[in-house]
Formats: structure tokens, sequence, C-alpha cells
């Protein structure tokens, strides 16, 4: 019986062109030893399984092969390349840093690279996770290192880059390592399958790819695990039950609960899910990368960042039409919330439950949202009243029929007819849509339009029905007291809505009215201006309107601050000290003293 060789040994990539996923530093590698532009020291870093330690073996063989190809590939025929591939190279050595990390085991090193290569034009030495050397050990390296022999050639690989020594780093050609793409790697796993006859859906080994996180050996231990599960028939269902995954079907099921708003349902399918053994946090972490998926697919553009087949792309694509980006915002982040309160709930069941009926609920809490809001603006309109139709409305029947624009100039402010109170219209709201959908109904728009000098002039009637005031005609004299009672009205009813910076500016100083329309406010600072700037508008109408003068305005001045600089030496000091105390000059004068 032929003994059985994992997949990750079997098919090692022995040349650089079967290396996966990797052909940024491949292409490098190769065109360095095309151009004989070989550095004296390689680093290769990158996370575990992406290839490192069989990129350096290979750039080991190719580098001592007596007949390289074209293409800067080693030919496998050569007495180096035999024996290299059976183990008993003298020129290539292989050293595990995390078992021979001592200065002795340096220091061996050092006394080997002082011998020339006995066949082979370079002595290659490979030392795998560097970053286990101890410090002593990458200090007596340094050296070495920096001035080897010109036949010496040094491959470090670490998972762990940070933890290498800065000068050593700087004596090295970095090369980083990528984590393998999904699609490259579910390939990769295809050919393996096509050439050991197994039979496998495309769907199983996308699963496999994503759960390796970037790592090509794990997935092939991955692989050959599901492969003895499965009786060389990798389909997607073996996968997921082999591997304890969530099947998709889960998510979309519960997706689609969430947009019926059947809540009962989204319940269920949890309870089944922790049936099977699965934690909530796992699962709650599941849908919230369903919901990215589904957001990510709403944009053509942004199809490329889904990591899944074309089977499970089309199930995206389909249910991400039926769901607004609001909703999936909206649901996404219940579950980003409710994933971070997981760990320190006391209920976990409950949270994640919690979580599922907000989501249930979002469709409903929008809709009741837009009424409200509507039913707020129709009420609005229901006390205001009607605009009375001045001397300057013109129709728009008028309009098309003379086909001449109305010039502003030809009607004054003081021309104006104040409105007559007429009975208030009732504005009903337009009605929803027949089709179910959120919408607006048609509006019917005015026949006639008024002049729109006529509509800047026109004031806002109050909900108490006070008459209307328009600013031709409204030129109250206001007394100071009452200037400042409602200055002060003002201000308490920026305190009660927090506006705290406004509330101190309008309470520290007390205001100047200069004439009958001039407001004068002192400020500190250019801070405190912009504070007043702002708040200018809100201000005026509310003054001119309570005061019933449209004539007020609203100046800032800034204060004049005497700049005095701190006493420094002894002469100065005591000048201050005299500016307090003329006496104590005298007592100076009297007992002759003078300053140290």
């Amino acid at each position: 019986m032929e003994n059985f060789i994992v997949s990750a040994r079997k098919y090692r990539p022995v040349t650089f062109d079967s290396v996966v996923g990797q052909q940024h530093i491949t292409g490098t590698l190769k065109n360095a030893i095309l151009n004989n532009q070989l550095a004296q020291a390689f680093l290769f870093c990158g996370p575990r399984g992406v290839g490192k330690t069989t990129c350096a073996r290979i750039l080991a063989k190719t580098i001592n092969c007596e007949q390289i190809t074209s293409e800067a590939e080693a030919c496998g025929e050569c007495d180096s390349c035999k024996s290299f591939q059976n183990g008993n190279s003298f020129s290539i050595h292989e050293l595990d840093a995390a078992s021979n990390n001592s200065v002795d085991d340096i220091r061996s090193l050092i006394d080997q690279v002082r011998i020339p290569p006995q066949s082979g034009r370079y002595k290659i030495y490979i030392i795998d996770e560097v970053h286990m050397l101890s410090q002593q050990a990458f200090n007596a390296f340094l050296k070495t290192l920096e001035e080897p022999p010109s036949y010496a050639i040094f491959i470090l690989a670490t998972t762990e880059k940070h933890k290498i020594l800065p000068t050593i780093l700087s004596r090295c050609q970095i090369f980083d390592f990528n984590r393998i793409r999904v699609d490259d790697m579910a390939q990769h796993l295809g050919r393996i399958a096509d050439n050991e006859s197994i039979q496998y859906e495309l769907d199983g080994l996308h699963i496999i790819a994503q759960k390796a996180d970037g790592g090509l050996r794990d997935a092939l231990s991955m692989f050959d695990q599901i492969v003895s599960f499965s009786n060389k028939q990798i389909s997607y269902q073996s996968v997921i039950d082999n591997l304890n995954i969530l099947d998709y079907d889960y998510y979309f099921k519960l997706t689609d609960s969430i947009y019926k708003e059947d809540a009962a349902q989204a319940i269920l399918i949890f309870d089944q899910v922790l049936n099977r053994g699965f934690d909530g946090n796992h699962f709650i972490g599941g849908l919230s990368s369903h919901l990215r998926n589904l957001l990510v697919t709403k944009d053509p553009s942004t199809l490329k960042l889904l990591d899944v087949s074309d089977n499970i792309k089309k199930r995206y694509l389909e249910q991400s039409q039926q769901l607004s980006s609001g909703l999936l915002l909206s649901a996404l982040n219940i579950s980003n919330q409710c994933e971070i309160n997981y760990k320190s709930s006391k209920n976990q069941r409950l949270q994640v439950e919690l979580a599922l009926l907000k989501m249930c609920h979002i469709a409903s809490a929008i809709m009741l949202s837009d009424n409200g809001t509507f039913s707020a603006l129709a009420e609005q309109k229901k006390k205001r009243p009607e605009p009375a139709v001045t001397s300057a409305t013109v129709s728009v029947a008028e309009i098309k029929k003379q086909d001449v624009p109305v010039e502003p100039e030809s009607v004054k402010p003081s021309t104006l007819i104040p409105p007559a109170p007429s009975k208030p219209v009732e504005n009903h709201p337009p009605k929803m849509s027949d089709t179910g959908k959120k919408g607006w109904g048609s509006v019917k728009v005015a026949t006639s339009i008024p002049n729109l000098n006529a509509i800047f002039e026109e004031k806002a009637v109050e909900e108490d029905n006070k008459p209307s005031l328009v600013r031709g005609d409204a030129n109250k004299e206001v007394s100071l007291n009452e200037f400042l009672q409602k200055w002060q009205e003002f201000a308490e009813r920026l305190k009660n809505e927090n506006k705290i910076n406004l509330f101190t500016l309008m309470t520290v100083a007390q205001p100047r009215l200069s004439g009958n329309s001039l407001i004068e406010v002192e400020v500190e600072n250019a801070i405190q201006m912009d504070v007043l700037n702002s708040a200018k508008i809100d201000m005026l109408n509310f003054l001119r309107v309570e005061l019933q003068n449209f004539s007020l305005d609203i100046k800032g001045t800034m204060m004049e601050h005497q700049v005095s600089r701190k006493p420094y030496t002894s002469q100065e000091k005591y000048q201050a000290m005299v500016a307090k105390n003329p006496t104590l000059e005298k007592l100076r004068q009297e007992f002759n003293l003078g300053l140290s």
C-alpha cells in the first residue's frame, strides 16, 4: 500500500510559475536572476501558509542551477537540482531559528560561511522563523550579514517582521507576501481535485478558501480532511457540515423575514442556529457580514469586493434589489451594536433576539416617522391663515397673455395694503398612492402667483392670530426697558435649548440700543464674534416681531483690552510695589536702601 502524502507536501510548488498568488514577488526574483542582480540577503515576511519558505527554496535551487531556462526557472535535471531535490546538497543549508536560536548556533553558521561552496556558484543559507533568534544571536549575526563573502547568500523568513532588529532589516531586501485571494485558492484546489480525480462543487471549494483566511497550507489541510469525510465527493453541504460553518441559506432566509417584518420567523431561525451548536456571537457576526455583502452588491462597481462563488453572488444580487439601502444600513448598525454588547451582556440570547426584533420593525418605524412628520407639517399649515392676494398679485394667465415680465420696481412697499383677516383654509395632506408604496399623490398648483416683493415683505403670522406686519408699515418706537425684557426672554429660550455659548454672550454684557434701530453687543474675541454672527438672523427674527420694529439690526463690537506685562526685573517689581504703596519709596529713602 502506497504511503499517503498530504496535499501541502505533494503539491508544493517547485518553480516560480507554480507559486499561487505571489506574482509580484516571483516576477521580481526572476528578473533579479536574469539580470544577475542578486542581493546578499533577502527577507521574506508575511502570514503563515502563503509560500515564504517555498519561494526561498525555489530561489536557492534556481540560483545554483547549471542550466537556467530563459524564463529564469531551474531545469530540475542538473546535478545541483537533483541533489537539492534529494536533500543532500552541500551548497544549500536550512536552519530552523526556532530551535537553533542561541549565540553558539550563529557562531557555527558563521564558521561554515567561511568555507567556499564545493559545487555551484553560491552557498545559500535559509533561516526560517528568524524572529526567534535571541538578542545576542542577532548581534553576532550582524557583521556577517552586512559583509558576507561574495559566494554567500542569506534568505530569511519570518511571520513577525516587527520583532526583527532594524539593523537586520536595513541589511536585507524585504519582500512582503500577501494573503492569497479566495478565487486563486479555489482555482488551485480545483486543479488538485482534477489531478486526484475528485468530484467537487465550486461553491464548496470557495467555502474552504474563505475559511483558510488567505493561507494555502490551511486550505490544503481542510481539503484533505473533507476528501476523507465525503469519500472524494466534495459538495457544498459536506463542506459546511465538516467545517461547522453556518449556511448562507440561514442568512438569506433571515433577511427575507426582516424584509417581510416577520419577527416570529426570525426568532425561529435563530433558534435553529443555536440548536446546531453555533454561538450567538458567531451568528450575529455572520449576519453583519451578510448585510455588508448586500450593501456591496447594491453598486456594480463594488461587486468585485465580494469573495464568494458565482452562484452565491447571484443570490446576493437578487436579494439586494428587494431591499433599500436605508433598511440595510439600519439593520447593519443594529447588528454591529449587538456584537459590541454581546460579551458584556448577562442574557446573551436575549441580546441577539432583541436585535432581530428591532430589525424586523425598521420599516414600520420609518413609516411612523414619516407619517408623524407629515402630520406635524399639516397641523402647522392649518393654523396659518391663507395669504391675502394684494394688488401686486399677477395671475398666470395674464403673464402668458402679456408675455412681458413684471418689473419689481413697479410695486413699492408703501403701496401694499395690509391683508384683511380671512378664514383659514384647511390644507389637507396629499393622499398616499394606491400602489401601497410610500409616495406623495399629485398636488394642485395655484393658478395665480404673488409678486416676489409681496412675498418678501409679508411676515409670518403667530399662532395667537396676531395681525400680520409688513416691513414698510412697522417701525415702532422701542424703549430700553422693553428691549431688555425681550432680550432676556430670548436668552432664556437659548438656555432651555442648551445653547450655552450664545446664552453666555447675551447675558455677560448688557447690550446698547443706539437710536431706534441699532443694537450694539460687546464681544471679547473673534470666537464670540462668530457665535454672534451665526445667530444674528434668529435673534433679529425674534426681536423684530416682538418689538414691532423691522429696522432693527445687531452689530458686534470688540472690547479693547489693556495689555499689561508682568514685572520681570527687580527694578520693575519695585516700581510695581511703589505704585500700590507710595510710602515704600519714603521708607527706602529714609534708610538709604538699594535694590540687590
